[in-house]
């Protein structure tokens, strides 16, 4: 039977425990990796634009040994001609042996995984899911402290709009005392379908702040999100808002020493480039996990095991 990725909660806390096990034994030893999708084709069919994603997704395949087709950009596919992503789905079902998805509309990946006959990964759908920036921040997070439990996390930014917020907060609940800080402007705070039907009905430790300066001291994590201008209906609200938090050296320095950074990227204002070098800051180790657990998802959707 073909199974598709589509939310990060297609994957129960003991697959995720898997699934990252597999990851930490691909970095200690790629090697052993290097060959496991010789013959196997990874298609990418990008509808958004996107670096990281896409990019971390070919270069994952390339480095089990496999390749890579598709398109980067609706503009370049047949949907400028008005074909369904169901049909994109199957005719791309004819050359490869898995897929990976970004579509502006939320749901489209879960329609391709409908008339699919290979594996379907979300690789973001509109405001919706984005399970794979999920799955790299939870081995992002493991891998530097150690354990996902017990942790405080500060998101900051558009917490409205972020799918990898969304999703972040829907696969950390289902560990054990994890609370959660949410930092916004008001016109960006977390939607009800999130607060109420899943915080609050789960009875989950969380506060709802403006000022980042405030809670700083008191976090184990801080998940900083972009004001994304793609999202909005207007240019006037996008300027006013876009700027509303930068992290800079000085609110560094009212933060643990602990204290880890986290950005899904592209960044743009922020976060400063002047601490790119402090040792908490780590979103482009986190873009490395990234490939690492894109490696093994293929690997497990394909059902491969390295010899």
């Amino acid at each position: 039977m073909v199974r598709s990725i589509l939310s990060p909660l297609d994957f129960s806390v003991e697959e995720l425990d898997q699934l990252m096990d597999l990851a930490d034994d691909i970095i200690r030893d790629p090697a052993k990796y290097a060959h496991t999708c010789d013959g196997r084709i990874l298609a990418t069919l990008f509808y958004e634009p996107s670096t990281r994603t896409r990019l971390s997704f070919e270069a994952a395949m390339l480095r089990l040994g496999g390749k890579c087709l598709g398109f980067h950009s609706a503009d370049s596919s047949s949907a400028t001609k008005g074909e369904t992503v169901a049909d994109t789905i199957r005719v791309a079902s004819c050359f490869a042996d898995i897929a990976a998805m970004r579509h502006p509309k939320e749901g489209a990946p879960l329609v391709a995984a409908s008339k699919s006959t290979i594996p379907v990964i979300n690789a973001g759908d509109g405001g919706h899911q984005h399970p794979t920036q999920t799955f790299t921040d939870l081995l992002t997070i493991r891998s530097l402290k150690g354990h996902l439990d017990n942790l405080t996390i500060g998101m900051c930014g558009d917490l409205k709009f972020g799918r990898t917020v969304h999703s972040l907060i829907r696969a950390l609940v289902r560990y054990a005392n994890v609370k959660f800080v949410f930092i916004s402007p008001k016109e960006l705070k977390l939607p009800s379908y999130i607060r109420d039907d899943l915080l609050i009905q789960n009875n989950i430790a969380f506060r709802e702040v403006t000022k980042l300066e405030d809670v700083l001291p008191s976090l184990d994590i801080l998940y900083m999100t972009r004001v994304q201008k793609e999202r909005f209906f207007n240019e006037e609200d996008y300027v006013r808002l876009k700027d509303f938090y930068i992290l800079d050296k000085k609110k560094m320095n009212l933060a643990s020493p602990d204290m880890l950074v986290l950005h899904p990227l592209p960044r743009v204002n922020e976060i400063s480039t002047e601490i790119d070098d402090d040792p908490r800051a780590v979103y482009f180790k986190q873009v490395k996990y990234g490939m690492y657990v894109r490696m093994a998802l293929i690997l497990t959707l394909l059902n491969i095991k390295p010899e």
